[in-house]
């Protein structure tokens, strides 16, 4: 271990020696971080060293926490190896250091490990490359959607949907309708927003009949997003969805596409027993400007709840 030291004559690191050298581990820790204060490259080494080879896994996982903010290739490649640790708990250090990489050179040396054998590696890497919106990373991600694991499937949905992959989208549409995991279904829905035309309606319209809740409140906030108002009727009908959170986002898509023919759905809604639904028909109320909603509105002027009476306000003041 001494060894590293005869590459530098920087008296801070050679004055942090005997405790980086130390049989404590605690010890080593510490020194590993006030290495890391120290912010010079030639700690570089030392860190990249302990993070691959020492005995103690709280060691080698704080090294990997304190190179998140070096971006140098043998730092990230170092890293990309501490993926295949042994210890979950150094995995998980290393791979949340690769998710704060911001540069496309890291993105390069990243790319490779998506495919390694190992799942959580493959997880890793997507991860990583999603936040560095790498676009070198689309093939991969495609590739990806046909993974066995479930999890590497959600990950490559993020990097295709982040980098606005057009190509992508009927490969998306395809996993929002038959992916089997419900997380992979409800990724891929979301990943349709960066549609901006009639293309995804269908798939979309299909995701609002989804037997989990999670997804086709995916798709209610999607067809907003995509703002077509074909989506109108769809998402009226969602205004009857047995779970709330899907009447919510669809009641908030109706206002968001101003659906003039959901007066009376969002009418209706603004008295429900739940006070969120009631707020937000209030505001969809407003944005579809029309004057026939003044009544109901004035009506709700003195809800139970304050941010309904604050949302109708704001209702009445844009159709008045």
């Amino acid at each position: 271990m001494t060894s590293l030291f005869e590459t530098t004559d920087n008296d801070d690191i050679l004055a942090l020696q005997p405790r980086l050298t130390d049989d404590d581990p605690g010890v080593r820790r510490i020194a590993l971080i006030e290495l890391a204060d120290l912010e010079e490259p030639e700690g570089l080494l030392w860190l990249v060293d302990r993070l691959a080879d020492d005995p103690t896994e709280e060691v080698r996982a704080e090294a990997a926490r304190l190179l998140e903010a070096w971006e140098d290739e043998p730092v990230v490649e170092a890293l990309c190896q501490a993926l295949t640790d042994p210890s979950p708990a150094v995995q998980a250090a290393a791979a949340q250091s690769l998710s704060l990489l911001k540069s496309e050179a890291a993105g390069r040396v990243i790319l490779p490990w998506t495919g390694h054998a190992d799942i959580s590696v493959r997880v890793a890497a997507f991860r990583a490359l999603r936040e560095l919106r790498f676009p070198d990373a689309a093939a991969a991600a495609l590739i990806a959607l046909k993974d066995e694991d479930a999890s590497v499937r959600r990950e490559a949905v993020g990097v295709l949907g982040w980098l606005k992959q057009l190509d992508a989208l009927p490969a998306l549409a395809r996993l929002a309708s038959d992916d089997p995991d419900t997380e992979v279904r409800r990724a891929a829905t979301g990943a349709l927003g960066l549609a901006s035309d009639i293309q995804v309606l269908p798939a979309l319209r299909q995701a609002l009949q989804d037997q989990a809740w999670q997804v086709r409140e995916e798709a209610a906030t999607t067809l907003g997003k995509v703002g077509h108002t074909d989506a109108g009727p769809a998402l009226i009908e969602a205004l009857g969805d047995d779970y709330w959170q899907v009447r919510l986002r669809a009641t908030r898509s109706l206002g968001r596409l101003r659906y003039a023919p959901a007066l009376e759905a969002l009418i209706e809604t603004l008295g429900h027993r739940i006070s969120n639904l009631r707020k937000e028909a209030a505001l969809a109320l407003g944005e579809l400007n029309d004057r026939q909603a003044i009544a109901a509105l004035q009506a709700a002027q003195d809800d139970g709840d304050p941010e309904v009476r604050k949302a109708v306000r704001i209702a009445l003041s844009q159709l008045q």
